[in-house]
């Protein structure tokens, strides 16, 4: 699918650009009304079926050495799914997931959606306070965890709902995950509704207690639909998962979505740039979805044009604007290659927008247009819609927005207002109807009465040669309030202030040029999720 473009005679017009779907408004939730796709499989396990259907023979997933087909998969799904059940688990009950990528995670989440279980899928990253209290809180019964993470998982005593340990591997205390695939392949599916919670996924908790949100059937069903109806996926396309399958974007533009399209999903533990090119080569990968630091690291620690990637055709990103340069160098190197931005968040079942490839050099700020479904508008202080060009923050409905947080009907009423999920996040639509997100609530530094959006000032900053990674902080001062610091992950060996400092000024306003900075050659901090997390850095710094 592409989008539609509407050009009069001379420029473009008022929201003359979009992405165009068949939809047709249905209510959901109570008293939500919401465009959908009308033709839809019911549930998570009926994506997976179909596929299966259709394309059985088709390589469905590899990892290292191991290749399943669609049937293969299934078989193990089946039968890890009558293990499950054998053990006493069954239509609702929550089943956690403590993996890191691989095969095991696929199957489990796919063998829980066979039974009515719902997944909740745990950050390996996370430690044992958060950990426990996202086991509590969902009320999860099961836990199916890597050897390297059992010492995570809270005593019985601790959680005395989870009853069922399993690991894969086999480690005290826990049953091996092993014994599940020697049972019978399971023949019945539950019959889940789409409204019904299908994960539970606990948002970052940069601030505050982690709160689950409840991603429904009808919710990941019409994301998985978007984005292979805006990357144009199907059967003969492949991508190679490097982010964690724990998070919104790891669930559900990897594996839900590469396995709705039938395609082949290549499963990777980690991130390394010459492992992931090798293996790009290898599979012919054709989309992928990453931060834009791991294209930019493509470029910085490889010679792209070494390995045969004449396949990758969609090169998706979020989480921060893609450097200027760096979009250049891609273009450069692989010009058959399309970069597309996409905004997105655990409660949105991501995504909500997305760019347009044709769009993404002349619009490198914008995080692109509604995906179809999606409503997005910007509001003041009051409750009150902003016009186009003004900012304020994004409140955002659609099919894929979740209904709310498991076990937490306070948030859920706080942070949903008609559907619409209040984004905290500042932005604004443009004339043409392309969002911007402009910065966190919370992440704004007020200047002496200027008001800076941080995310403008570091996507600056990461233009600049030797800059992999920057956040922008208050930094407290006595007499304008704030002023703007700026802490950078850099290349090995530093980089020229001064030239960083010209660099700024000739692209920024003057009260919005970092008066201070902090180089690091490591990575800046990132919570478990990915996201960096500012609130410790400013803690680090004496800021907080």
């Amino acid at each position: 699918m592409v989008f539609r473009e509407d050009k009069g005679v001379g420029e473009l017009t008022d929201q003359n650009l979009r992405w165009e779907a068949p939809l047709r408004r249905e209510r959901h939730y109570g008293n939500r009304v919401v465009a959908c796709y009308p033709d839809r499989p019911a549930n998570v396990y009926a994506m997976f079926a179909q596929a299966v259907a259709k394309c059985p023979d088709n390589t469905a997933i590899v990892f290292g050495d191991q290749r399943l087909t669609y049937a293969m998969l299934s078989d193990q799904v089946a039968r890890v799914a009558a293990g499950l059940a054998a053990r006493g688990l069954g239509q609702g009950d929550r089943i956690a997931l403590l993996l890191g990528n691989g095969i095991p995670f696929v199957v489990v989440v796919y063998a829980a959606a066979q039974i009515g279980a719902v997944a909740v899928p745990l950050s390996t990253r996370d430690q044992r306070p958060g950990l426990l209290h996202a086991l509590t809180n969902s009320g999860a019964k099961a836990i199916v965890t890597d050897d390297e993470f059992t010492h995570l998982v809270p005593d019985a005593a601790d959680a005395p709902d989870l009853v069922i340990r399993l690991s894969v591997g086999g480690a005290d205390g826990f049953e091996e995950y092993q014994a599940l695939l020697a049972a019978q392949p399971m023949i019945g599916v539950a019959e889940v509704a789409e409204e019904d919670p299908a994960f539970i996924l606990y948002t970052s908790g940069t601030t505050g207690v982690p709160k689950g949100a409840m991603l429904t059937g009808l919710g990941v069903v019409h994301s998985a639909t978007n984005f292979i109806q805006i990357m144009d996926l199907g059967p003969d396309d492949c991508t190679i998962l490097v982010v964690p399958m724990n998070h919104v974007t790891g669930l559900v533009a990897g594996i839900l979505t590469i396995l709705r399209a039938a395609g082949t999903l290549v499963v990777m533990r980690e991130f390394a740039v010459q492992p992931f090119l090798e293996t790009a080569a290898r599979e012919g990968l054709t989309f992928s979805v990453l931060v834009p630091a791991m294209y930019n690291l493509c470029l910085h620690r490889a010679t792209l044009s070494d390995y045969d990637l004449s396949a990758w055709r969609i090169g998706g990103y979020g989480g921060a604007p893609m450097p200027a340069a760096t979009i250049e160098r891609m273009a450069d190197a692989l010009p058959g290659l399309g970069l597309m931005n996409v905004y997105g968040a655990t409660e949105l079942s991501s995504p909500a927008t997305a760019m347009p490839v044709s769009e993404t050099a002349q619009r490198r700020l914008s995080v692109g247009l509604p995906v179809p479904g999606a409503e997005i508008c910007v509001m003041d202080n009051d409750g009150r819609e902003l016009p186009a060009g003004e900012t304020g923050e994004l409140w955002i409905r659609g099919a894929m927005t979740v209904p709310g947080y498991w076990n937490n009907p306070e948030a859920t009423e706080r942070e949903f207002v008609a559907g619409f999920w209040k984004s905290g996040d500042m932005g604004m639509i443009d004339q043409q109807g392309f969002v911007h997100v402009q910065d966190r609530k919370k992440d704004m530094v007020n200047r002496g009465g200027h008001k800076i959006f941080s995310s403008e000032v570091e996507s600056v900053l990461t233009a600049y040669p030797g800059v992999f990674e920057a956040a922008v902080v208050a930094k407290p001062c006595p007499i304008l309030g704030e002023r703007v610091h700026a802490v950078l992950s850099v290349a090995a060996g530093g980089i020229d202030e001064e030239g960083l400092n010209q660099h700024c000024a000739e692209r920024l306003s003057d009260y919005k040029c970092p008066e201070s900075f902090t180089l690091q050659e490591t990575p800046l901090p990132r919570n478990a999720n990915g996201k960096i997390m500012k609130r410790e850095i400013r803690i680090e710094l004496g800021y907080a």
